[in-house]
């Protein structure tokens, strides 16, 4: 399933969001362009193991919110405690297999 994929911490080329088979409509109004900070390793974006300035794609974060409001989740409620993106996502994936 496309929701287990999903961990929190990935930005998705939308090439792969279309080999996936994401509908066109959710790539639309999900995807953005993504600046990498160089403060500290974990504000950069990186593509091929390489350090990108600009990315444009879709935080699996936001993917896994739509998988789960798609399913019937209420991800809003699903995630209320939740610390943290990968935390969010965990709990998200938690409720589809509760459905």
């Amino acid at each position: 399933m496309l929701l287990s994929e999903c961990t929190g911490r990935d930005i998705w080329p939308v090439e792969l969001c279309r080999e996936k088979g994401i509908p066109e409509a959710w790539i639309e109004e999900l995807s953005d362009c993504f600046e990498s900070g160089f403060n500290s390793d974990l504000q950069t974006i990186y593509f091929n193991d390489s350090p990108v300035n600009q990315f444009h794609g879709i935080q699996d974060l936001q993917l896994a919110h739509k998988l789960g409001a798609y399913l019937g989740v209420d991800t809003m409620n699903a995630t209320s405690m939740s610390l943290g993106r990968a935390a969010e996502v965990r709990a998200i994936q938690e409720a589809v297999d509760e459905m």
